[in-house]
């Protein structure tokens, strides 16, 4: 098998529970000591390619391998994995050194091993001291660390966590997610991890592979996923897009003149590889943030329009804008410590909407890649 010296390759896996295709053709290549994230909305495959890579499910067509062993027949505790569930599956009748040490029953440890390994796992998790306690004496991120430790303790090559986080409060998500990745970079092996959560995905993740329908859409750094989607459906997944449908008009040596059936012509930066002749149909796409909006017109090109919601988030305001020259609806979300105080701007109010050039990006009008 040839994995073009991937630590872990899978090629064209595909997996079907009846009539479903849960997994389509996927082929993956994922790094060793990568922080990988599989993110999608619920029954976009994600859990069900994570399982075939543990061993808890089988592939119907397709090849998985890890560290050059060919793994896709063999049973989980037969594979250089580990996975830690949502529901992090403590025992309640242990206390947390011997749910950590639970996974080593099966190796041949001496006893002072064992302990040492347990030892270790417990610093590891910032858990020292808590040995002697039983589950129900954990909160919730206590036993997501204890989940980990058990998993961890094994010295899997690779650790595969299936929504860890789900169950935890926000704040504590949030805390959390800067642990793991600190876990990660300290242990230094490789971690796949399945979120629907985007924030999630792009502050944790080295790399991102963004699935639908058992298809991989893109895989890339988040930075790339975020500014530079290669279709719509990425795109709308990946945070909020304002996108227009339209076709060039004119093609200049740096600049795509296009023409959408909302806004009458935007100029749109030519982007290295995206050869589109005139009468070509494209999207036109910018994010919220990227925009700017005034009470007072502005020095050059802008588009009038009318405030139709504005919301408060603290930080931030986001407001929903209805275009004078036609039945268009751009979203704008601004910082309110900027200078240009978005809170003084109310429903029903005039405004002008900036859209800079270089913050336009083309997408394929059929959404089957980049354009």
């Amino acid at each position: 098998m040839s994995t073009g010296g991937a630590f872990i390759h899978i090629q064209d896996v595909s997996k079907r529970f009846g009539g479903t295709l849960a997994v389509d053709g996927v082929t993956l290549n994922i790094g060793r000591g990568e922080f990988f994230s599989l993110l999608g909305p619920s029954g976009s495959g994600k859990t069900t390619l994570l399982r075939m890579i543990g061993g808890f499910a089988v592939p119907d067509r397709g090849s998985i391998s890890i560290d050059g062993q060919d793994v896709t027949d063999l049973p989980p505790n037969k594979r250089p994995t580990n996975m830690v569930f949502q529901s992090y599956a403590i025992f309640p009748h242990l206390n947390v050194r011997d749910n950590i040490a639970y996974g080593l029953r099966t190796e041949r440890l001496s006893r002072t091993e064992r302990e040492t390994r347990v030892g270790e796992a417990l610093a590891m998790i910032k858990l020292e001291g808590y040995g002697e306690r039983r589950a129900n004496q954990l909160s919730g991120g206590e036993r997501q660390r204890v989940a980990l430790a058990r998993a961890l303790v094994k010295r899997p090559k690779v650790l595969l966590l299936d929504e860890p986080l789900g169950a935890l409060d926000k704040r504590l998500r949030e805390a959390m997610q800067i642990e793991l990745r600190q876990l990660q970079r300290a242990v230094g092996i490789t971690f796949i991890f399945v979120t629907h959560d985007q924030e999630e995905a792009l502050s944790m993740s080295d790399r991102v592979a963004v699935m639908e329908r058992g298809r991989v859409l893109q895989v890339a750094d988040p930075k790339t996923l975020y500014e530079q989607p290669n279709s719509r459906a990425v795109a709308d997944f990946i945070g909020t897009m304002n996108v227009f449908e339209g076709r060039v008009i004119a093609v200049g040596d740096e600049i795509l003149t296009i023409q959408t059936s909302r806004i009458e012509r935007l100029e749109v930066p030519r982007r290295p590889g995206a050869e589109l002749p005139a009468g070509a149909r494209v999207l036109v796409a910018v994010r919220p943030e990227k925009l700017a909006i005034s009470g007072q017109a502005p020095h050059g090109p802008s588009l009038r329009g009318r405030v139709l919601a504005a919301e408060y988030f603290g930080d931030r305001s986001q407001f929903r804008v209805g275009l004078d020259c036609s039945d268009a609806i751009i979203i704008v979300i601004v910082q309110n410590a900027g200078p240009c105080n978005p809170t003084s701007l109310g429903q029903g109010e005039s405004v002008y909407v900036t859209l800079p050039r270089d913050a336009l990006l083309l997408l394929p009008a059929d959404g089957s890649g980049p354009s």
